[in-house]
């Protein structure tokens, strides 16, 4: 499945040293796991669940979920392990928190370089400081490189309210301008971006309400933290059946030898332009990608 249409609906945090979490993740509808070694572990335990995650990653059995390690900072005393034991395990993916400039993402790529990466594991990074916002456009062209591809943009909007002193409240109207620029300096670079976390677990009316925010705004998907916000993550950032219809529909219309060529043609009473099929086989391959998990 290409990283294009690949579905990212749920992607769920998984505390790398509770066993347990890492087993059940196995029997989630989740399409993503984050093995976390970060925020989730506490410093006496990341050693332990450092070689928890390599040898749960190498075991296998997460089936069609696409399987990512976050690993600490390069910056700290964990980080270089982290790396190379995320590295030997194999994900689908290795996110890296606290990036905040282009500069830091060229020293980010040399660890994994020096550690053997050779393009075999895709780079995830966080967007969590205000200096990441302001820089969102040179982080992420940075999308191609040999050693580590830059393949998406996970918004950590926690980190964002205590280091800014911004509100998650209120529709989060404060943080709705920084995950709009982040949207954008994705899409410029053809990388996917997921949604922060929401942290009330018991406010299934408030998670949902910030999913459809989320979807509003362009994101892939939410970045969750129980796996009860898994179903409705995963039918909020899906295509709705009308959308599916709509899309079924365009496609066939352009294929009608009396469209053959056509850039603009008149569907339902309303003009549809070559982007709209654009859009229409997106949707159709993000669907037909949702149903190859199931």
């Amino acid at each position: 499945m290409s990283d294009e249409i690949r579905p990212r609906r749920s992607t769920l945090y998984m505390p790398g040293s509770n066993a347990r979490a890492l087993e059940k993740a196995k029997t989630l509808a989740a399409d993503a796991l984050i093995l976390d070694l970060e925020d989730a572990v506490a410093p006496a335990a990341k050693a332990a669940a450092r070689d928890q995650v390599k040898a749960a990653v190498a075991a296998g059995g997460y089936g069609p979920r696409e399987v990512v390690i976050r690993i600490n900072a390069l910056s700290t005393e964990w980080g270089r392990d982290d790396l190379d034991a995320a590295l030997a395990a194999g994900p689908d993916a290795i996110l890296v928190p606290k990036v905040s400039s282009a500069g830091e993402l060229d020293r980010i790529r040399a660890a994994f370089a020096a550690a053997g990466s050779d393009g075999r594991v895709a780079l995830w990074i966080m967007m969590e400081t205000p200096l990441a916002i302001l820089n969102a456009a040179t982080i992420a062209a940075g999308a191609a490189d040999r050693d580590a591809r830059l393949a998406c943009l996970v918004m950590g909007t926690n980190d964002l309210a205590k280091e800014t002193g911004a509100s998650l409240g209120h529709g989060r109207f404060a943080m709705v301008p920084w995950l709009a620029t982040c949207v954008a300096a994705a899409r410029a670079n053809g990388l996917a971006i997921l949604d922060g976390v929401y942290n009330d677990i018991r406010d299934a009316e408030g998670f949902a309400a910030e999913c459809a925010q989320g979807a509003a705004l362009g994101m892939d998907g939410k970045t969750l933290i129980h796996p009860s916000q898994v179903p409705p993550a995963n039918e909020i950032f899906a295509p709705a059946p009308a959308e599916i219809e709509r899309a079924r529909a365009i496609i066939a219309a352009f294929s009608r030898p009396e469209n053959e060529g056509k850039g603009a043609i008149e569907l339902d009473g309303r003009m549809v332009e070559l982007l709209h099929l654009e859009t229409a086989r997106r949707t159709m391959a993000l669907a037909a990608a949702i149903a190859a998990t199931l």
